[in-house]
């Protein structure tokens, strides 16, 4: 398959799931209401706690901020891949489109790139409000940033490839994602900082990746450290990457080679 081809499969997704979200625009109106509501009550939740209250060293209120609405995005770009399997086997076209010239992978790549895309605009927003209407401090290295971004998208596509093979394998993978959710986010430190947990949980955290971007992502848009004392994080997020994305193809292959074989591709 040439690049041209790619990009033209791309646009022909992201222009479907453009008509879509426009057909259903009060959603995001109700969306952005509220995340506002949210952010709301974070914001007198930190006025509330005090400024004394300085988690990892920052201010409680852009602490919640950042956390929260990173978390959020990296949580929504895997559960994309899952959703994607999900609805072809609701809709009986997961056959069709696995039989198709197009890499399996790659189809369920294209279709959750643009809800990557969605949930992206959705961060920016949220991190706007909470700068504008709230008042938040960023202090961004842009590179830092951008590098962690990078990486923890990276993550994210590792992890979901991997929730679309659990999808596939069972048959309902969104029960079990949502439970690892639930875990990462009381492990991950997006409300709390990690060192509040038990020492045995704090080693826990440490092995999971989003612990690691929530980290990287703070440092470098809330304290704008040079991206020298962003190593750690960096490396740490790139060896998951090495070791995530190569792990979770091969595991969505062989998923779909075994779903193939016996019959329960489209089974939901």
């Amino acid at each position: 398959m040439n690049l041209s081809s790619l990009l033209d499969k791309m646009a022909a997704v992201a222009r479907r799931d453009l008509l879509t979200a426009i057909r259903y625009r009060t959603g995001f109106l109700a969306l952005a209401g509220s995340a506002t509501v949210e952010l709301a009550a974070f914001y007198y939740l930190s006025r509330a706690v005090g400024p004394a209250f300085r988690p990892q060293g920052f201010d409680y209120f852009p602490f919640l901020l950042v956390g929260t609405g990173f978390y959020a995005f990296l949580v929504k770009g895997v559960n994309a891949f899952l959703t994607t399997v999900a609805d072809a086997q609701q809709t009986g076209t997961l056959e069709v489109l696995m039989t198709t010239a197009t890499p399996p992978t790659l189809l369920i790549f294209m279709s959750a790139v643009s809800a990557f895309a969605g949930s992206a605009l959705e961060l920016v927003l949220y991190l706007a409000t909470g700068l504008i209407v709230f008042g938040a401090p960023l202090h961004p290295n842009w590179l830092g940033c951008a590098v962690i971004f990078t990486l923890s998208l990276v993550l994210a596509i590792a992890i979901g490839i991997g929730a679309a093979a659990l999808q596939l394998a069972i048959q309902k993978g969104s029960a079990v994602l949502w439970l690892l959710g639930s875990g990462t986010w009381l492990l991950t430190g997006t409300l709390f900082p990690v060192s509040s947990l038990p020492k045995a949980l704090r080693s826990f955290s440490a092995l999971i990746p989003i612990t690691h971007s929530l980290d990287g992502m703070r440092l470098a848009l809330l304290q704008g450290v040079p991206f020298a004392f962003l190593g750690r994080e960096v490396v740490t997020l790139g060896l998951f990457c090495l070791l995530l994305l190569p792990f979770s193809l091969l595991v969505f292959s062989y998923t779909l080679r075994r779903a193939r074989l016996e019959g329960t591709l489209s089974f939901y």
